[in-house]
């Protein structure tokens, strides 16, 4: 995996990881325009003219940020257009996009746990580019093709910032928020939610998970995003070594849920809380059952030893009940989900592993400390 390093001004920061990621982002856009056309038959240009509207909100609002992106483009040598839309990509699908996942933190005596797996919808092969044709349309195949092109994408991006804590996320190329912790302990997951909604005017998705993790604390991470207001639905699992706060969001509301009896959070990818006036499509049908499941898998730990290791803990994102559909997904069908990497992280030691591909099916590990 890409291990890129940026410090600097905001600008300097982008330049520096649209240099060392060129190729990675110019295949992440390609992958977001193929799901563009499967997902809200959108050309590129159109996805385009919407990402001018966020770009207008981003300079006025979050500049800084916008600088980042401008440094993105100019060193891959894409359209700042481009950057701004892959970095909007939930919000201009209108949650299309499908981050399918399953988080969980447990605070223990001598841990600060937080975890989850990032599962991401394979296109359809026709999409692909190269396509892949009819007469190599073989599930096999195309996952051989497509599944290392795609984990290649992904990279460890360490930001250094004057006057802000030290960043380290695992994270697509080309955006500049995503999963992972800072050098003061707050770390964040991310879960997709598909409810209905869209605010031009709010923070998006993967902008809030840049600010959680410039954050102090997660409690001042979760005021900013409040204060801030969220452009589309989401669930962030934000957390520190004193505890973490589930945040479900969406373009007109707010909710938290807050650790159980024995200091845990879980979630996936539907609204566990009320939400009045928002309706939940609820798109993927496992995702109660993945989220009842790992709470399941933890408790037995409450019978028999009380206390996950780090490695324990890990253990939990290997399960395959109910596969395909799992909290450790494989994909069947083109169009379908699979698990791409899996991370854990110890915020009491400020540390986390990456495992890219199935957890069960490494490819290849990271860690990221400070």
């Amino acid at each position: 995996m890409l291990d890129v390093v940026c410090k600097g001004t905001p600008y300097e920061i982008g330049y520096q990881h649209g240099s060392a990621a060129k190729a990675e982002i110019s295949r992440s856009i390609a992958f977001y325009a193929s799901l563009f056309i499967e997902t809200s038959n959108r050309q590129w240009p159109q996805v385009l003219d919407t990402a001018k509207t966020f770009d207008v909100e981003i300079q006025r609002k979050w500049p800084r940020y916008r600088e980042e992106m401008r440094g993105i483009a100019d060193a891959s040598g894409h359209d700042i257009l481009d950057i701004v839309a892959i970095n909007v990509r939930t919000e201009i699908a209108f949650g299309l996009f499908t981050d399918g996942c399953t988080s969980l933190y447990w605070k223990t005596e001598k841990r600060a746990l937080l975890g989850q797996n990032w599962d991401v919808r394979l296109p359809f092969p026709h999409l692909l580019n190269p396509p892949i044709t009819a007469s190599e349309h073989k599930l096999t195949r195309w996952l051989r093709q497509w599944m290392p092109a795609q984990q290649e994408n992904l990279i460890l991006l360490t930001i250094h910032q004057t006057n802000l804590p030290t960043i380290k996320v695992v994270t697509e190329a080309g955006l500049i928020g995503k999963i992972g912790l800072n050098s003061l302990g707050v770390g964040v997951c991310f879960n997709a939610i598909r409810a209905k909604g869209l605010s031009a005017h709010h923070v998006p998705v993967h902008l809030g998970l840049r600010m959680v993790l410039e954050s102090s604390t997660a409690a001042t991470a979760i005021a900013t995003l409040e204060s801030q207001g969220m452009a589309s639905s989401a669930h962030m699992l934000i957390a520190d070594p004193s505890g973490a706060m589930g945040f479900e969001c969406t373009s007109t509301t707010f909710a938290k849920l807050g650790m159980d009896a024995r200091n845990r959070v879980a979630h996936s990818n539907h609204l566990l809380l009320e939400h009045p006036g928002v309706v939940d499509t609820r798109w993927l049908g496992d995702s109660p059952f993945r989220v009842a499941r790992i709470t399941e898998l933890a408790q037995r730990y409450d019978a028999s030893t009380g206390e996950p290791s780090f490695a324990d803990f890990s253990r939990l994102f290997e399960d395959e009940a109910n596969y395909p559909a799992a909290i450790n997904r494989e994909v069947q069908a083109p169009g379908k989900s699979q698990t791409l990497f899996n991370i854990v992280m110890d915020l009491n030691e400020r540390r986390a592993v990456v495992r890219l591909g199935r957890p069960t099916e490494v490819v290849e590990t990271a860690e990221m400390s400070f």
